[in-house]
């Protein structure tokens, strides 16, 4: 401490640049100290001197960490003998500490399995938590107690394998209501044998680990000899079993019957960061959970990807099973080499941390991305990201007030087959969906989108003048100059004014981020800042951008839906027959592989190319036909 002239105590000035002198080269870890010795931030580096040095050379800092420079008063340093050493030490401090400038994960858990019983005629399912100390086998990790008691209730329902406590199991003198709501076979007062249940057993295990497709094939053969015996029921049972499994393999994207393996996809957008893990045991996909970083700014996806890694698997473990490979979607370079061999090391197996996938693997990595992507847009969504967003709009279109409603219309159609026009709606908390429209587009030359647009806001508004539902603040209209002149004409005709109207254009190279605003002359007289002869195009991490982009994309969906479905109902061609390479033999194997035609409708293309004689293409070709909005 110093003291001023006042004689009042101040604190000393860190003066970086002697005390860089003073580092050394060696690897290890750093904490960066504010006035009152709290620690910011937490770093390891192979050479400590490069590293720290780095934070003060302005040319190479970003946003946030000049922001954590300007409250440095102090670093400390802990020498370590080598870098994985200083990786462990990190990822320690970091979870004892939770610096604020450091990316943090907040999750202590320790994950749920399923576990077979081992010490009993009739064996036991029931969920576990905690040290495996029982002799039996253990199902899992899964991501959540949920996703177990979901498991175990659904294997009630396929394999009735008992799951009651042994001592209620061993005094038991009647069936209990497990068994009246066939839910179990009652093994408890001999009403099934042990061959029999051991049949049930050997399904259960198959199915948990992986083998549902031999399960089917079982059950395939044993509904055509019930069928051949002329006991339908029985046969009946057994299809509706089939179907049951075929519905489970929907949400079990991964097919085979080995490999353990970690896919995490990262995803960044909106100033937030997702991370998804999904969690793969003898090739099954056993769900996955999705987590949010905190303080990413400035980050790269490798960097926020890394650091959940690191915290992730080398903290406490918590109980966490470090598979042998760890698939992700972007690239980590030495970093990646770092925690291959740090995890190896405290795993006691070797760990692969891969980035270049392809087949199976890619499609597992893809998966993972589309469902970060999905949780990221629904944090983005919540109601305080949308208030803000509003309030950017409200200053783009220099509004005297923040809007509270918004709706876009948008048109779809396949060379002017079944038009359907879209009215999506937005306010402050979020998508309306109650107030939702669509309309079917009639007598108008095919492929008029102007016509279409203009038949649309009529109906639409027509109704709203009436009294039938409330006129929005600011009116956007997926298209350029001549949907905005008819929307123009519309709202002149109706005679509606105070609603702001809006073109939302693609651009010339249809890119994301480069959307050309169009903002109508006649309705927003006297607002110099969009014109229809000088279309805006907006920074692409703009939070009015995001709006407008969310509303827009919300309105394509919602015609496009619209449009295929009221395409599926003019064409009253059989849908199976109407598939090249699919035959009545090839037709006949899948209804009975998935237990009918609703059950094949649900099916992904994994798991109708699992069907004897369909290939993936054919599979893909089926799939085409039943998702046609994808």
């Amino acid at each position: 401490m110093s003291v001023d002239d006042s004689g009042t105590s101040q604190p000393d000035v860190f003066d970086a640049k002697e005390y860089l002198k003073t580092l050394t080269s060696r690897p290890g870890v750093y904490h960066m100290l504010d006035a009152s010795g709290t620690v910011l931030y937490v770093g390891k580096a192979r050479n400590l001197k490069k590293r720290v040095t780095s934070y003060f050379t302005r040319a190479t800092q970003t946003a946030k960490t000049r922001t954590m420079v300007a409250q440095v008063q102090g670093v400390e340093v802990t020498v370590t003998h080598t870098e994985s050493e200083a990786l462990l030490l990190e990822s320690n401090l970091i979870k004892e500490l939770k610096p604020r400038y450091n990316i943090l994960l907040r999750d202590d858990k320790s994950f749920p399995y399923i576990f077979l019983s081992e010490n009993d005629d009739f064996l036991r399912l029931s969920y576990h938590r905690g040290a495996k100390r029982a002799k039996g086998r253990y199902f899992g990790p899964y991501p959540s107690a949920g996703a177990v008691r979901e498991s175990l209730n659904l294997l009630q329902k396929l394999f009735r394998v008992r799951q009651c406590d042994d001592n209620f199991f061993r005094n038991r003198s009647r069936p209990c209501l497990q068994y009246q709501i066939q839910r179990c076979t009652a093994p408890c007062v001999g009403l099934i044998d042990k061959q029999r249940y051991a049949a049930d057993l050997r399904h259960t295990t198959m199915f948990l680990e992986g083998k549902s497709a031999k399960v089917i094939n079982e059950l395939v053969e044993q509904m055509e000899q019930a069928s051949a015996a002329l006991k339908f029921e029985e046969a009946a049972q057994i299809r509706d079993l089939i179907g049951s499994l075929r519905r489970v393999q929907e949400s079990q994207y991964v097919n085979g019957e080995s490999g353990n393996l970690d896919v995490i996809a990262v995803m960044l957008g909106g100033g937030l960061a997702c991370v998804q893990v999904f969690f793969v045991r003898d090739g099954r996909n056993l769900g996955n959970k999705t987590f949010f970083p905190r303080h990413i700014e400035g980050a790269g996806p490798d960097e926020v990807l890394a650091a959940f890694i690191a915290q992730y698997y080398l903290v406490g473990h918590a109980g966490r099973t470090v598979p042998t490979e760890i698939l992700v979607n972007t690239a980590l370079g030495d970093e990646g080499e770092l925690l291959q061999t740090v995890l190896s090391e405290e795993s006691g197996h070797r760990v692969r941390i891969t980035h270049k996938l392809r087949g199976e693997r890619a499609r597992w990595v893809t998966m993972a991305v589309t469902n970060a992507e999905n949780a990221l847009n629904a944090q983005i969504a919540t109601k305080s990201t949308v208030l803000r967003r509003f309030e950017a709009l409200q200053d783009v279109l220099q509004l005297d007030s923040p809007p509270q409603r918004l709706e876009c219309f948008d048109i779809s159609h396949t060379m002017g087959e079944a038009t359907v026009a879209s009215c999506v709606v937005l306010d402050t908390t979020g998508p309306v969906k109650s107030d939702y429209r669509r309309f079917n587009i009639d007598n108008i030359t095919p492929g008029d989108d102007y016509a279409a647009m203009r038949q649309a806001l009529l109906r639409r508004y027509t109704r709203l003048k009436k009294g039938e539902g409330k006129l929005p603040d600011i009116l956007l209209i997926d298209g350029g100059k001549g949907q905005v002149s008819e929307a123009e004409s519309v709202m002149e005709e109706l005679q509606i004014t105070g609603v702001t109207l809006l073109g939302v254009s693609k651009g010339p190279a249809r890119r994301p981020g480069e959307e050309q605003l169009i903002l109508s002359a006649a309705l927003s007289p006297g607002k110099e800042l969009l014109r229809e002869d000088a279309p805006r195009i907006l920074p692409a991490d703009s939070p009015a951008l995001h709006l407008i982009q969310q509303i827009r994309d919300e309105a394509h969906r919602f015609a496009i839906t619209g449009h295929r479905q009221r395409r599926a109902k003019a064409r009253n061609t059989s849908v199976l027959e109407g598939i090249s390479g699919l035959g009545p033999k090839r037709r006949q194997t899948l209804l009975k592989q998935f237990g009918g035609l609703q059950e094949v409708a649900r099916a992904g293309v994994e798991d109708l190319a699992r069907v004897p004689g369909i290939s993936k293409q054919l599979a893909q070709r089926v799939y085409d036909v039943f998702h046609v909005d994808e």
